[in-house]
């Protein structure tokens, strides 16, 4: 095939990945045959669209968006086995898949944890006790659209931009309650809080860490990303902000008062992220393993509160709500399954495409063919269709010749890019799982191009504010 036949393929293909991919180990997993031309290679980019094709439509058919992508991760493999074992290769398929495996178990675990926790606080009563002071403090929609949307850009650094959303997601929800077009717009205000307030700290995203965990950028730098991260997030905030209702939410009749145990769980919760962090950053461990260690945290609470519960002590003090002994088992049982299946499907498809050496081919196209301002700002808009994380696998791997100017432009555009698409990004994947029905592809697909010109915004005002980083002037004209 000529060379410009596979720099196009190439880049198809990397749209053809589509949505989510958490920490794949490609170089882990290496192809022992080149099936990017053959009818293997093909009939997994059919299969992989076809299923995307029915997440994208999933607000018209109601079909879960984990079953399709499951099935195409399947036969994927399916037909890359095949291949492989008619030409001698029995295991190589097999070693492939269980190193993906490797790199699911550790997002499942992570997720785990961390939705484990959003839903004990929320049947605490944490979160309605947070939307009933919000209501009382007389915010109208407009307000508490802005209180929120801070609030995501600013915790989204400590504890990451997947769990602050969740977290303000559950606020929204409980706040607007009896407003869907407030949590539809307010949810995607949240992923693009959070997506930048993640952009500027190591800790912030996935992406972010591997780029430090690399030294590629000193951890100080990072914090220069600051001031673009910050446009990013205001202009399309600005451009919501008068979409969304200016109402004042009715007030709860009666006050609502947090559960017993609720705020020793918020401090367990502030210390599984401090955990997870000292594991990752001190030990060079998982930060899963910190998770779940903090989930330990919360289960020996939970067998506490158990314990010492009194249904008729709860009755006299005027608690009737917390009548019921704290379950931790039923707080698993409650977390979003359809969002960590959906993540598992995707990681195995991806994962397919990548050993068959898509990913790769994309990759030496970009940097190959195009500079690195041109290519780091393309990684962006890719971002949002295949996720930052496997893009940024495939930059990292290939490790052009940047100054840090460019390696700061490729982790604001990973990390902000996936807001263009509520599929770019695991805060808004997890969104869509959990808002389900008010916050869909199509509801944030409305306010894409307000946030593409503050993705652009922030490029520029990047070349501008650490211009000093740059050997030379990335964009001119």
């Amino acid at each position: 095939m000529q060379t410009n036949q596979r720099i196009v393929l190439g880049i198809l293909s990397l749209v053809a990945l589509g949505l989510f991919a958490p920490g794949l180990a490609f170089g882990a997993a290496t192809a022992e045959l080149d099936l990017t031309t053959h009818w293997v290679g093909y009939t997994a980019l059919a299969l992989f669209v076809a299923a995307y094709s029915l997440v994208i439509a999933e607000e018209f058919t109601h079909l879960r968006k984990s079953k399709p992508v499951m099935l195409a991760a399947g036969l994927i493999w399916v037909v890359i086995a095949m291949e492989y074992t008619n030409n001698e290769f029995t295991h190589s398929a097999e070693t492939a898949v269980r190193v993906f495996l490797v790199e699911f178990s550790e997002l499942f675990l992570f997720l785990l944890a961390a939705m484990t926790y959003v839903n004990a606080m929320s049947e605490r009563n944490i979160f309605e006790a947070l939307r009933a002071f919000l209501v009382s403090r007389g915010f109208s929609y407009r307000k508490l659209f802005w209180i929120t949307g801070i609030l995501s850009f600013f915790l989204s650094p400590i504890i990451d931009n997947l769990t602050t959303a969740l977290v303000m997601c559950a606020v929204v929800m409980a706040v607007g309650r009896n407003s869907p077009k407030f949590v539809a717009i307010s949810c995607v205000n949240i992923v693009v809080a959070a997506n930048a307030g993640g952009a500027f700290s190591p800790f912030g995203d996935i992406t972010t860490l591997m780029v430090w965990q690399a030294g590629l950028i000193p951890f100080g730098t990072f914090f220069s990303l600051f001031v673009p991260s910050v446009v990013n997030y205001v202009i399309p905030a600005a451009a919501m902000h008068f979409a969304v209702p200016n109402e004042v939410p009715e007030v709860s009749s009666g006050a609502v008062s947090m559960k017993r145990g609720a705020r020793r769980i918020m401090f367990l919760f502030i210390c599984t992220i401090i955990t997870a962090v000292s594991f990752h950053n001190f030990l060079h461990l998982p930060p899963f393993l910190g998770m779940m260690t903090g989930l330990a945290y919360l289960k020996f609470f939970g067998y506490y509160l158990k314990k010492t519960h009194h249904k008729e002590l709860a009755f006299a003090e005027g608690r009737p709500g917390d009548v019921s002994a704290f379950d931790s088992f039923r707080n698993v049982a409650r977390a979003e399954w359809d969002t960590l299946l959906f993540f598992f499907g995707v990681i195995m498809c991806v994962g397919g495409l990548g050993f068959i050496g898509y990913l790769e081919l994309a990759s030496q196209a970009m940097y190959g063919q195009l500079g690195p301002t041109i290519a780091n700002s393309l990684v962006g808009v890719l971002s949002a269709i295949v996720d930052n994380i496997p893009v940024m696998v495939a930059v990292l791997q290939m490790q052009p010749g940047m100054d840090e100017g460019q390696w700061l432009l490729v982790t604001l555009t990973a990390g902000v890019g996936g807001s263009m698409l509520s599929i770019g990004s695991a805060a808004g994947v997890a969104l869509m799982g959990q808002a389900r029905g008010a916050y869909t592809f199509f509801g944030h697909l409305k306010w894409s191009p307000a946030i593409i010109v503050g993705y652009v915004a922030s490029i520029y005002v990047h070349t501008w504010v650490n211009a000093s980083f740059f050997n030379e002037v990335p964009i001119t004209g």
